[in-house]
């Protein structure tokens, strides 16, 4: 999944002169928690409505006046991203840098913003839970074939895959969880234990010799 697919496309954008009272205010009025800043069509900086909140307040310590110009307290330069770029790299940076949106740019030009609850959605859409389905939590050699004969068994069965994520854990093995296009997922559960994986979800499943 690719940042285009996700992000808010032709976001409401503000000039470095605005107050930050009037930003605050475009915040509420449009159900927003970023605004982009810019100067002369050029990206300088971003604002939030924690750091409108946080430097108007008596308990700041320097306490920032609200007809001040978000300049003040916007921050610069801003972390971006593309319109191609995967889904994974952004959210990477985005923890990496603590950081909740990142402007999407197109050469020069703002085309659109992603947040971190978007890409929470596109991990819940990729994990397949929007639509009926049922869950398995395998864990299996990390090895060349091992995936291939697990979706064979799963096949086998009649069975669709609506999605299958894996990683490597720290002892080595890697973990799979899948989402099927059945809810009674035990019978399944067990004839893949009988083939040597090891069952996580659904727990306390015996193996069929």
């Amino acid at each position: 999944m690719l940042i285009k697919e996700i992000m808010h496309k032709n976001p409401i954008i503000i000039n470095q002169d605005v107050t930050l009272k009037s930003a605050y205010g475009l915040m509420q009025k449009n159900n927003l928690r970023h605004l982009p800043v810019t100067e002369n069509d050029v990206l300088v900086g971003i604002v939030t409505d924690r750091d409108i909140r946080l430097s108007t307040s008596k308990l700041a310590e320097n306490q920032i006046d609200p007809n001040d110009a978000v300049s003040k307290i916007m921050t610069s330069p801003v972390e971006t991203t593309r319109p191609s770029e995967p889904i994974e790299v952004a959210a990477q940076i985005m923890r990496e840098l603590k950081i909740g949106c990142m402007p999407v740019m197109d050469k020069s030009k703002i085309v659109g913003i992603v947040t971190g609850v978007d890409m929470l959605e596109a991990m819940l859409k990729l994990a397949g839970v929007h639509s009926p389905s049922g869950r398995l939590d395998v864990r299996l050699k990390d090895r060349t074939g091992e995936i291939a004969r697990l979706t064979k068994i799963i096949a086998e069965k009649n069975v669709s895959i609506h999605s299958i994520l894996s990683y490597q854990e720290e002892n080595g093995k890697l973990r799979v969880a899948l989402r099927i296009s059945t809810m009674d997922i035990r019978q399944l559960a067990q004839a893949i234990c009988s083939a040597g994986f090891e069952i996580i979800w659904p727990p306390k499943i015996s193996c069929v010799e």
